[in-house]
């Protein structure tokens, strides 16, 4: 095919002659004067570089090819003017456009494409909804005003959006700027350094591989900055100094591997920062993060591992249902306790049960029972005041079970209180005939184990002030007793 077989085109400037014939070959045109310059520039770009979308358009659709080569579309540093229009269109040549200026959007929604690189150039958007493309994507570098409509793309290979720029500072984003939700991308999305001034858009996309988002920074303060519910990678997401102004949703995704938000910094103030409600992790990462600004929402959550020190939880959190094998780092449960005070709907028995699990795990059976010490004390608070009253007797006594020693620290202080004050003033016996010697040690312990008779309560009656801390001893001894037989009830329980 000629150039004159091409009816609605009119004759091909220089420029784009240059084109026309480097393509059949795949070979390369470089309009560039300096590889360091600045395609911002390319409104200013004359006619001996500038090139009309309809030439690229048919040129690709039904260009010249040769026998022996392998056709494709390759230029640098050219000026494309009027819309690339390619929608429905079946492409069979790989198309690169590096370092360009485009006049207007390129259209390109549903088309067939091999591969698709624009490369450092820029763009007002990108209209490619349902791109279908056997290779790969790359908008790597290219600063783009609009937003880029990847939504339903089924692309073979990867996705590169590696420090590209998406919108402009200052300027509310009406749509989101990265929208490859619903898209099937065969291995990775890679958008390392990636700055976008609103809304990356990723829910329902499945990905074979990983999505990196390592110093991305996505700003969209009061609203969603990352939107990725229901994702579903093969591997990890990485994103390791991530940088978010507005929430991220992360809602029933499923994450085989990590969720790496390390040295991230989270910030949503009066909203939610971080959503990953009902996802499936393997191991969610929040080392090293500056603390989250807004509130966290767990809810429902299932992670193997969950790496977040203290410190980086904000003030309200929503773990209701949150699963989880092991904490890390492993850490005293005094610090981690307070977590659960935070829980945005208050007291919640599961929660302790989750992290007394956890420290179980690892072996740290004192920390597990401290966690279980908490939950008592946490819920004695939401019963009513008459009912607390017992509550505060079992953890004065036994600690609810957990502290037998301080049963038996008080049973030793109530003995020798009790020989000692005896030993002083024998109580008088009931019938001096039968009575047995009088031994205060063991008379005390008539008095304080109910269970227990060594003849010595039955046999002597003490008076007045004796008589009173006779009773005290009995009182006391059964209330010993009964947290004692609760504790170890407890404890049997929980085995």
């Amino acid at each position: 095919m000629n150039i004159s077989d091409i009816s609605d085109i009119e004759d091909l400037t220089p420029a784009e002659r240059r084109v026309w014939e480097a393509f059949p070959l795949g070979e390369g045109v470089d309009f560039r004067e300096d590889p360091d310059e600045d395609p911002a520039a390319g409104a200013s770009w004359g006619p001996e570089r500038t090139v009309r979308a309809e030439v690229l358009r048919a040129m690709l659709l039904d260009g010249p090819v040769r026998d022996g080569r392998t056709a494709g579309l390759k230029v640098w540093g050219a000026r494309i003017t009027g819309v690339l229009h390619l929608m429905y269109g079946t492409v069979g040549h790989p198309v690169r456009l590096r370092s360009c200026h485009f006049d207007d959007v390129p259209n390109l929604y549903g088309a067939q494409i091999p591969t698709l690189v624009l490369t450092d150039s820029v763009l007002p958007g990108l209209t490619a909804g349902n791109l279908r493309v056997e290779n790969v994507v790359r908008i790597t570098c290219c600063r783009i005003r609009g937003p880029v409509r990847l939504a339903g793309a089924r692309i073979t290979g990867a996705v590169f959006a590696n420090q590209a720029r998406l919108g402009t500072p200052g300027e509310p984003a009406e749509e989101p700027l990265l929208q490859l939700n619903h898209a099937e991308i065969g291995t990775d999305v890679w958008a390392e350094g990636l700055v976008s001034h609103g809304q990356v858009r990723l829910n329902g996309a499945t990905v074979g591989g990983q999505v990196n988002l390592h110093n991305a920074q996505v700003l969209d303060p009061g609203g969603t900055a990352l939107h990725a519910e229901t994702l579903t990678v093969g591997t990890d997401v990485h994103a390791t100094g991530f940088t978010a102004r507005g929430r991220v949703n992360l809602s029933g995704a499923r994450i085989p591997r990590h969720l790496s938000f390390a040295h991230a910094d989270l910030s949503n103030p009066g909203g939610t920062a971080l959503r990953a409600s009902s996802c499936v992790v393997g191991e969610l990462w929040l080392r090293d993060a500056a603390p989250v600004v807004g509130e966290v929402n767990l809810r429902r959550a299932q992670v193997d591992v969950l790496h977040v020190p203290p410190q980086v939880w904000p003030g309200r959190v929503w773990i209701d249902g949150l699963s989880y094998r092991v904490l890390a780092p492993h850490l005293p449960a005094e610090q981690r306790l307070p977590l659960l005070e935070r829980e945005a709907e208050g007291y919640l028995p599961y929660a302790y049960e989750q992290l007394t699990t956890a420290y179980r795990t690892v072996g740290d059976d004192a920390a597990a029972r401290a966690v279980q010490l908490a939950k008592l004390r946490r819920h004695r608070r939401t019963l009513p005041r008459h009912a607390r009253l017992w509550g505060y007797l079992q953890d004065a006594a036994v600690g609810y079970g957990f502290r037998p020693m301080r049963a038996a620290g008080w049973l030793l202080l109530l003995l020798c209180t009790g020989t000692a004050a005896f030993a002083l003033h024998h109580p008088p016996a009931l019938k001096p005939s039968e009575a047995p010697g009088f031994n205060p040690l063991f008379y005390t312990l008539d008095l304080l184990l109910p269970i227990i008779d060594f003849g010595q309560e039955g046999a002597f009656a003490p008076h007045g002030w004796y008589q009173w801390l006779a009773y005290l001893l009995i009182v006391m001894g059964w209330i010993l007793a009964t947290t004692i037989a609760a504790g170890v009830t407890r404890s049997l329980n929980r085995q």
